[in-house]
């Protein structure tokens, strides 16, 4: 062929879509579903124009569609619209008029016949469900076409959201039949996700694992995101709701990034220390997500939708480059996760590619983005299930692991016993001298274990041990139990001024003494810590435990104490308590109470003994 022939096809080729647009819309005797977006005339309003003005505007006023979408963006305008249907057929057509596009906010619906407007309709999702002619999730208008007549449609578009107007004209019976499928499908769809939801709910409350729970909030988020943007929410779900109805897809789609966001960081271990910088841009847009979905409750949809597409968009893209990022760094949860995220992002191109007639529009076209999420809702919950049988196969290999290793020490513990079981005949005599040997040494270790090294008197735990002891006998049987709490006044100043070593030598000096007046096999004195002393008087009165607190006192200051060439004489201060304890756990309350009465020989000068009273006054016994 020519050069110039095949330019001419091409050329032909390209312009015969537009030969095509330049006539109206046809209905013929084998028309069940017409397309009307390539035969639709737009004007933007300007003013306040009534229907009338609207109906007198000359052709050079409105512009073409010329394409098999009608879609103009965001923004503010309000636009009209026009079609022509031309019924071909010599009887009435009973047919439908569909605006698939359910998130329009206000749209007038005018009809003209033969010149006369015979119908309006207002219609939109800012009105309440029920108001609608034909209970449908879609905008759908009863359009009867006389016999072989002109037909125009004119509607008044107004909203927040984009301005989409995709009109399909549907015989009646084809629309019932086409509307099962999609009925259809769309229950698989919801029903699939339901299930995954309560599965992996249950595993939640089984297992305890988070990402669960995330992966819940996100598998929730996602259909109702949907739902509310195909019109299903509204239908079923809150059909008088009509302020919700906008704001529910900008909280939901904010959900599904922010649920979505946080199952991946947990699922594909995205943590601070392997990828600290995708960590913290993760996190950000969680954060990001979860404000939107905040201001969602509050904001206007048209002012909340565009700041939402973009979120999205940044978190689809995020979540994608985490599972490549962590693909390749061999983690075996990213495979599936990849997976499942190129079907969710594949729906939506195929999707996409439909409307701009590169694919067929049909039943899977039109729900390619239910497809995919419901593939990737499947993929993930498979993901999880790997996860958790790759979690329990690691468990259940430690714990056979751990049935080897007791297996062989009860083997070689079976063996030791045989071999001792040989050498008990020969050894035992030397086995009773061992352990006679250790017994002593076992008495010698605990004798050394409650002793402290320094003064030779008992130390705190050992103490402790006995005075919980003595205090259950005194509970039982009644008896008084005493207890001297001894302080060496200005230890702190004599320590510093004359070195710990003296310290010491001064502690052992104080020890000596206590030890020379506690002579009862059942008294017990003990170095509670430091320069503290403890004295345990079992059944002892008040007025013994006294004389022996003075005791005590009397014969520390007479001991005289050599440093160096200087004689010094030390002083102690005690406080005592006295009483039959009231309850077998009361060592606290008696140790409060010699505390208090050891506090107060200190503020009334140090060098005494206090005795505090069971009802609740203080004698005092000095000597300075």
């Amino acid at each position: 062929m020519p050069r110039p022939d095949v330019f001419f096809v091409l050329l032909l080729c390209l312009l015969a879509p537009s030969l095509v647009l330049a006539g109206p819309a046809e209905w013929g005797s084998y028309s069940k579903r017409l397309e009307l977006s390539r035969f639709v005339d737009y004007w933007q309003e300007a003013g306040s124009p009534s229907i009338r003005d609207v109906r007198q505007l000359p052709d050079e006023a409105w512009t073409r569609n010329g394409s098999d979408s009608v879609s103009l963006g965001y923004g503010a305008s309000v636009y009209w619209f026009r079609v022509t249907l031309v019924n071909v057929l010599p009887s009435e057509a009973s047919n439908f008029l569909e605006i698939g596009y359910p998130v329009l906010d206000h749209i007038e619906v005018y009809r003209e016949l033969e010149g006369e407007l015979v119908e309006s309709l207002s219609l939109g999702d800012k009105r309440p469900f029920y108001d609608r002619p034909i209970h449908h999730r879609n905008f759908v208008v009863p359009l009867p076409l006389p016999p072989v007549s002109d037909t125009i449609v004119y509607l008044r578009v107004d909203t927040t959201s984009s301005m989409q107007l995709p009109m399909i004209l549907w015989d009646q019976d084809a629309f019932y039949a086409a509307e099962q499928a999609r009925s259809l499908f769309e229950g698989i769809y919801y029903g699939i996700v339901l299930v995954m939801i309560l599965y992996n709910l249950f595993v939640f409350m089984a297992v305890g694992e988070r990402s669960f729970l995330f992966y819940v909030g996100y598998i929730a988020a996602m259909p109702l995101f949907l739902a509310s943007l195909h019109g299903v929410a509204f239908q079923y779900l809150w059909p008088e709701a009509t302020w919700w109805n906008d704001q529910a897809i900008i909280v939901f789609l904010n959900l599904v990034v922010l649920f979505g966001g946080a199952f991946s960081i947990r699922f594909i271990r995205v943590t601070r220390q392997n990828h600290p910088l995708l960590n913290r841009w993760t996190w950000a847009m969680i954060m990001a997500a979860g404000g939107l979905a905040l201001a969602g409750l509050v904001v206007p949809y048209r002012l909340m939708i565009l700041p939402t597409i973009l979120v999205a968009f940044v978190g689809c893209s995020t979540m994608l480059m985490l599972s490549v990022v962590r693909w390749i760094r061999q983690d075996p949860a990213a495979r599936y996760y990849t997976v499942a995220w190129v079907f969710m992002l594949f729906g939506g191109i195929v999707l996409a590619m439909s409307k701009f007639t590169m694919l067929p529009r049909n039943l899977l076209t039109e729900n390619a983005t239910q497809v995919g999420s419901a593939l990737g809702v499947i993929l993930l919950s498979i993901a999880l299930a790997d996860r958790l049988n790759r979690e329990k196969k690691r468990t259940f290999s430690a714990q056979q692991k751990l049935l080897r290793e007791e297996r062989k020490a009860r083997l070689a513990q079976e063996k030791s016993l045989r071999v001792q079981q040989e050498a008990n005949a020969l050894l035992e005599q030397r086995v009773q001298e061992r352990t006679r040997d250790l017994e002593a040494l076992n008495q010698q270790l605990l004798e050394l274990s409650a002793t402290d090294p320094m003064t030779g008197l008992k130390n705190r735990g050992h103490f402790d041990q006995a005075f919980q002891s003595e205090t259950v006998h005194a509970y039982r049987f009644g008896e008084t139990l005493s207890l001297l709490v001894v302080d060496i006044d200005h230890f702190k100043s004599f320590n510093d001024r004359y070195g710990h070593l003296v310290g010491d030598d001064c502690l052992k000096m104080v020890a000596d003494c206590i030890k020379r007046h506690v002579t009862r096999p059942q008294d017990l004195a003990a170095r509670y810590g430091g320069e503290e002393f403890v004295v345990l008087l079992p059944d002892t009165p008040e007025a013994g435990a006294l004389r022996v607190a003075e005791r005590i006192r009397g014969d520390i200051q007479k001991t005289a104490f050599r440093v160096s060439d200087q004689v010094l004489h030390l002083t102690v201060s005690i406080g005592v308590c006295s009483r039959a304890p009231d309850q077998a756990d009361a060592t606290k309350i008696l140790f409060a109470c010699a505390d208090e009465a050891l506090y107060r020989a200190k503020a009334e000068g140090r060098n005494r003994v206090v005795v505090n009273s069971p009802a609740g006054q203080s004698e005092a016994l000095c000597q300075v």
